[in-house]
C-alpha cells in the first residue's frame, strides 16, 4: 500500500497519538490524578492538533524543501489550525463553562423556589464539553512536540 510509504502522513499520525498519550502523565504530574480519558479528548497539554500539523509541515519541509508549494500549503494549514485552537475553540470552551454554571444556578433556584424533590441522576441536565480549545502555551508545546518528533524520526530513519 502506497499510503504506508507516505512518511509525512505517518509522522503526523504518530504525533497525534504521542501528544494524546503524553497528556496523561503530564496531567498526573500537575494534579496527582490519573485520567485515561485525556487520551481521547480535546484540549489539554500539549495540543495534539498543533503537534500533528507542525510535524506534517516539518516532514514536508524536510522531504520537499522549504521553497516547495507543498511546504507552503502545510505551513498555512498549521497556522490556521493553531490559531483556531487558541481562538475560536478556546472561547467556545469558556462559553461552555459559563453556560454550565448558569444551568446549575438556574436549577438550584427552581429547586429552592418550588421545593421540588431531588431529581435522579439520569434526569439531570447534560453538561456541555468545556475542554475544547487550548491555551497558547499548550499550542506552543504541541508545535514544539510535532517539530521535534518529525526531526527525530527523519534523523533515525
Amino acid at each position: 500500500m502506497e499510503i504506508l510509504n507516505n512518511t509525512p502522513l505517518i509522522i503526523a499520525l504518530f504525533a497525534v497519538i504521542f501528544a494524546q498519550v503524553i497528556k496523561i502523565p503530564i496531567q498526573y504530574i500537575a494534579t496527582r490524578k490519573i485520567n485515561f480519558g485525556l487520551a481521547v479528548s480535546t484540549g489539554g497539554m500539549p495540543s495534539s492538533h498543533s503537534a500533528a500539523v507542525t510535524s506534517l509541515t516539518t516532514a514536508v519541509g524536510i522531504e520537499h524543501g522549504l521553497e516547495s508549494p507543498y511546504f507552503a500549503i502545510a505551513c498555512v494549514l498549521s497556522i490556521i489550525v493553531m490559531y483556531d485552537a487558541t481562538g475560536i475553540r478556546r472561547h467556545a470552551g469558556e462559553h461552555a463553562t459559563l453556560l454550565n454554571q448558569l444551568v446549575k444556578d438556574f436549577q438550584r433556584i427552581v429547586e429552592d423556589a418550588k421545593s421540588w424533590p431531588e431529581k435522579e441522576e439520569s434526569e439531570k441536565q447534560k453538561e456541555l464539553k468545556e475542554l475544547l480549545g487550548h491555551q497558547p502555551s499548550e499550542v506552543f508545546f504541541g508545535a514544539v512536540t510535532g517539530i521535534l518528533l518529525a526531526i527525530s524520526i527523519y534523523s533515525i530513519f
